[in-house]
């Protein structure tokens, strides 16, 4: 009987994470907490991707506009599948989209931008990974809308997809854009 519970019993704490992961995998990754939620962004100044042709850009272009900024990279196949969204956003004229290449070697950015397109209107290299880590990035892709006074209003985890694009990215846009202080 002993030699049963012994086995029997990290058997059963073991099935018993199994239920808890499997249950939570497809809960809403957005619900991880962001310590800068309603609080200036970072100060930073990032340059731009090596041979690239647009600027980089620091925390100075944050202010007097509505902004998203997104991190990316081009090993991160998420970033791939929430590209498309980030280049039908880049069609509005009321937010801007810069991007923070996080990790990434020079030419592989730029490759990833040929291919895909380039929604952004000004990239930062981040090859250290410092300020994504003051953001407080867990992980690529991340995405933050920053509002006309430079606060942290709104913070997407993981890839943007259809549903999480219709149902919250452009409504926090979109009210963003209708109280901007």
């Amino acid at each position: 009987m002993k030699r049963v519970l012994i086995y029997l019993i990290p058997l059963v704490l073991t099935g018993g994470l199994f239920l808890l992961f499997a249950t939570q995998i497809n809960e809403n990754p957005n619900l991880l907490p962001s310590a800068l939620l309603n609080k200036q962004a970072p100060e930073f100044e990032l340059p731009p991707v090596e041979g690239h042709d647009q600027p980089g850009f620091s925390t100075a272009d944050l202010k007097d506009q509505l902004t998203l900024v997104n991190v990316f990279a081009s090993w991160c196949v998420p970033c791939r599948d929430e590209h498309e969204f980030l280049v039908e956003l880049a069609k509005r004229d009321d937010v801007k989209i810069y991007g923070i290449n996080y990790n990434d070697q020079p030419e592989n950015a730029r490759r990833f931008l040929a291919e895909l397109g380039n929604p952004y209107d000004a990239i930062g290299a981040d090859r250290n990974r410092r300020v994504s880590l003051n953001w407080g990035v867990y992980g690529v892709p991340e995405s933050y809308l920053v509002n006309q006074n430079g606060t942290i209003i709104y913070k997407h985890t993981g890839p943007i997809n259809a549903a999480s694009f219709a149902e919250t990215v452009i409504p926090a846009i979109e009210a963003a854009l209708a109280d901007p202080s």
